[in-house]
């Protein structure tokens, strides 16, 4: 049987477009938002002397301005963090090691233990 065919991954979206789906994302949210907390002022103080409608729109239209931008800047920054892959080589052959299980972790510290132990030795022994 031959093998599935490969799928070709398609590319990241650029900054503008993370830019652009984390602005219509807060502007949804704050829409939704806007919408709450402004008819709860309205049922709760009353509509002011512009009426229902603007003093509403007016809630739900600066919470949406709100949301959109910070939520559009926080996208950009969340996602723009990658590196290149020779560039994440780099930085992963500079991490300290991880230990892979307990038993690795357990014979690294016999070893440093023993280690100590024999240098220990060897200082009393010279003094």
């Amino acid at each position: 049987m031959p093998p599935p065919p490969r799928q070709l991954q398609g590319q990241e979206p650029s900054v503008w477009q993370k830019c652009k789906m984390g602005a219509l994302m807060g502007g949804g949210v704050g829409l939704t938002i806007g919408f709450i907390f402004g008819s709860y002022s309205i049922l709760r103080g009353g509509a002011g002397p512009r009426g229902f409608m603007a003093t509403l729109s007016q809630y739900m239209l600066s919470s949406a301005a709100t949301f959109s931008f910070f939520l559009a800047i926080g996208s950009v920054i969340r996602n723009d963090a990658l590196l290149p892959p020779h560039m994440q080589a780099a930085q992963m052959q500079l991490l300290a090691p991880m230990v892979r299980a307990k038993a690795e972790g357990a014979m690294l510290m016999r070893a440093r233990w023993d280690a100590e132990k024999t240098r220990a030795e060897a200082r009393g022994s010279s003094i």
